[in-house]
């Protein structure tokens, strides 16, 4: 990575080095969710992966929540298939035990050397997510977890959503920065006229603010729940919401506020995990939260409709990403021709604060 004069530099315009954006690796010096905890039962063990790198999350009966390398290093099994045994996770093939700091133990069986010492990962678990810290263990204690305030606020409720989606990571912020693609969804919302507001950057993020207009079409019932009004004339409504978009290194938020209510109508926090080693492939961790109406339980009997809805919306981007990975694939590297200065900005945004690929440093 290049140090903050290098950093500052290219963000007021200096030319960066010549590099494919899909190549460019993920930082791991940040906690990124790996699961839901609803995945990870009392007495269970789940496999995950960042990046290629397969762990262990184990949970055991009693105690918190440890993460370990999913591997056994006899003979290279997953302990993830393995049976939790008090604070350890015990392989399925030859019974060797692995405690919370990686420490092996072999009831029954001889060893010829020192029995194997499993690497360990910093693990915590914050508002129904399960977060590893894929850095150095000793800079985990001095990088904060991320807040999603709403998610904790009576006043709003929350959807927890995500899928893997087979693209990299760069695309995924692309496509919720970039608000000049509402013709992609028309067939849900009408047809909108995005107005941008501008943009605001630094080392560690890029923010885009947006309005929009309804030039045809009807509200969908699922909008009118999530501004808490029934816009019948979109021409009386026309540019009265703001949408901020901002790609917090190395997670984004969208916020939705509109006039006359004090909080945002809507909240959104998510996290793109790289699973492969290329980081061609990425599992999408979202918490949207939408605030309740003044009527009571209202939002709780539309929430099914709240659900359709956003999922069609995350089904019509998560083809269009795919789309994309598939062309840079075919085309044996990025041929985009970006003129869209946010996405130029984000794209300076994640080369700066993300890691070389082995190719670019070779």
């Amino acid at each position: 990575m290049t140090g903050n004069t290098s950093k500052t530099a290219a963000l007021d315009g200096a030319a960066l080095p010549q590099q494919d954006i899909r190549r460019v690796r993920s930082n791991p010096d940040f906690w990124y969710p790996v699961a839901w905890s609803r995945e990870l039962r009392r007495g269970r063990a789940i496999g995950v992966r960042y990046a290629g790198q397969p762990i262990v999350v184990v949970r055991p009966e009693a105690g918190a929540i440890f993460a370990l390398d999913d591997v056994c290093p006899h003979r290279q099994l997953p302990l993830s298939k393995g049976e939790v045994c008090g604070d350890f996770i015990r392989c399925a093939y030859h019974g060797l035990k692995y405690s919370r700091r990686g420490q092996c133990f072999s009831p029954g069986m001889k060893l010829e050397n020192e029995p194997p010492r499993l690497r360990t990962w910093a693990c915590r678990e914050k508002d129904g997510l399960i977060f590893v810290f894929m850095g150095d263990l000793e800079k985990s204690d001095s990088i904060a977890l991320p807040d999603f305030p709403r998610v904790r606020d009576p006043h709003y409720r929350t959807r927890r959503f995500g899928k893997v989606v087979q693209c990299h990571y760069s695309f995924m912020h692309e496509n919720l920065m970039d608000m000049n693609h509402q013709i992609l969804h028309s067939r849900l919302v009408g047809s909108m006229k995005p107005r941008f507001l501008g943009m605001d950057r630094g080392e560690d993020f890029v923010e885009a603010r947006y309005t929009f207009a309804r030039t045809s079409g009807r509200q969908p019932l699922s909008e009118a729940l999530i501004y808490g009004q029934r816009r019948k004339d979109g021409r009386d409504f026309a540019y009265r919401d703001v949408m901020t978009i901002r790609t917090q290194y190395p997670y984004q938020t969208l916020r939705i506020e509109t006039e006359g209510i004090d909080e945002p109508v809507m909240e959104l926090w998510i996290a793109y995990v790289p699973q492969d080693r290329e980081e061609l492939i990425n599992r999408v961790f979202g918490l949207l939260s939408i605030r309740r109406l003044k009527i009571p339980f209202l939002l709780d009997l539309a929430w099914p409709l709240l659900i359709a809805f956003t999922e069609r919306v995350f089904t019509e981007d998560r083809e269009i990403v795919e789309l994309e990975q598939q062309a840079w694939r075919e085309q044996d590297g990025d041929r985009n021709q970006e003129v869209f200065p946010v996405i130029m900005a984000l794209r300076q945004l994640l080369i700066q604060n993300g890691m070389p690929s082995q190719k670019d440093i070779g």
